[in-house]
């Protein structure tokens, strides 16, 4: 007799029987283990939330009074007939892939990650499985991904051209995890660094719990932009343009996203510059992931499923694709960069 997977794909989110619970749900349920906080996984209305004790602040910043415990990396639980641990995904601080096994079978769902160590959230670490769910957001070939330090040195001669200028220097990045990010790869020497008010309260939240970043100045509607010649802002994309960002006078615009490798977004973003860094895995970057789990089975969710799906069966994997509602880093707007 066959036996039902440990791990099943519903019209409410990743389900696990043994534990009866979900994984990242789109819909209310009972209890969500949840890998990371950005909104396409950590979503309002559950009855218990489980996350990382660095996942769980920003979610109660995010959804305010939730019913929730947290657990450390690699911390070993019993949830009815599954053991559950949770193990660093490298996408932000706090983020995770969860671990769940139920008679020597053995599934991890990933989240978002990446296999880059960015300096500030706690690097990728590889987990053995039988069964492994992959995001595929940059799952073509095309998408690789520089050395940070060469995207930092860009992103500092940039900011460093504009202050030249007499320009603010405004760049575009995910209020949670990019954002802070890109704090720590400007070098302050140039300028003021500031932030936008969702950035600063991710900032706030992530310093409460012990994570180092740079000096910032909250860029409210009292600051007045004249006495900080030669900042640089840090912004969500949708901030661009807005009545906020004009009073700053003469500037340029710069989007941080994965999405800037492609030539045609970058102009229908219309921004002066575009910056190739992302919080998910490249293409050598999946590839890598997947082989270290020793998985023989994935199951590829958000991104360019199909032809990452193809590719995977065709070379020695079984795989198959899962729709989802998650949305990593969408081309249309990079809120989750």
């Amino acid at each position: 007799m066959t036996r039902a997977p440990i791990l099943s794909f519903t019209d409410k989110g990743i389900y696990c029987a043994a534990g009866d619970f979900y994984v990242d749900p789109w819909y209310p349920v009972a209890r969500a283990l949840i890998t990371h906080g950005h909104a396409d996984h950590a979503r309002p209305g559950m009855g218990t939330y489980l996350a990382t004790d660095g996942t769980l602040p920003i979610m109660r910043h995010r959804l305010g009074d939730i019913s929730a415990e947290s657990i450390a990396y690699g911390q070993v639980i019993r949830i009815g007939d599954a053991q559950v641990s949770f193990h660093p995904a490298g996408h932000v601080p706090g983020s995770a892939q969860i671990r769940i096994e139920v008679g020597g079978e053995i599934w991890v769902a990933s989240g978002d990650y990446k296999i880059t160590d960015d300096g500030l959230s706690e690097p990728f670490e590889p987990v053995p499985c039988h069964h492994f769910i992959t995001e595929s957001t940059f799952g073509l070939p095309v998408f690789r991904w520089a050395e940070q330090a060469t995207v930092a040195a860009e992103i500092n001669t940039w900011w460093s051209a504009c202050a030249a200028a007499g320009k603010t220097a405004f760049l575009g990045a995910y209020a949670l995890g990019k954002a802070q990010r890109l704090l720590s790869m400007l070098d302050p020497d140039i300028g003021p660094i500031l932030t936008h008010t969702a950035v600063e309260n991710s900032n706030r939240v992530l310093r409460g719990q012990g994570y180092t970043l740079p000096a910032t100045r909250h860029a409210s509607a009292d600051l007045i932009p004249k006495n900080h010649p030669g900042a640089i802002v840090i912004c969500p994309p949708s901030a661009m343009g807005s009545t906020w960002a004009r009073r700053f006078g003469p500037q340029e615009t710069g989007f941080a996203s994965g999405w800037m490798a492609i030539r045609g977004i970058r102009r229908r973003r219309a921004g002066d510059r575009g910056f190739v860094i992302s919080d998910h895995a490249d293409w050598e970057g999946l590839l890598s992931a997947i082989k270290q789990t020793g998985a023989e089975n994935i199951y590829v969710t958000h991104g360019y499923t199909d032809i990452f799906n193809k590719y995977l069966n065709e070379n020695g994997w079984q795989s198959r694709v899962i729709p989802t509602q998650f949305e990593g880093e969408t081309a249309g707007a990079e809120e989750q960069a």
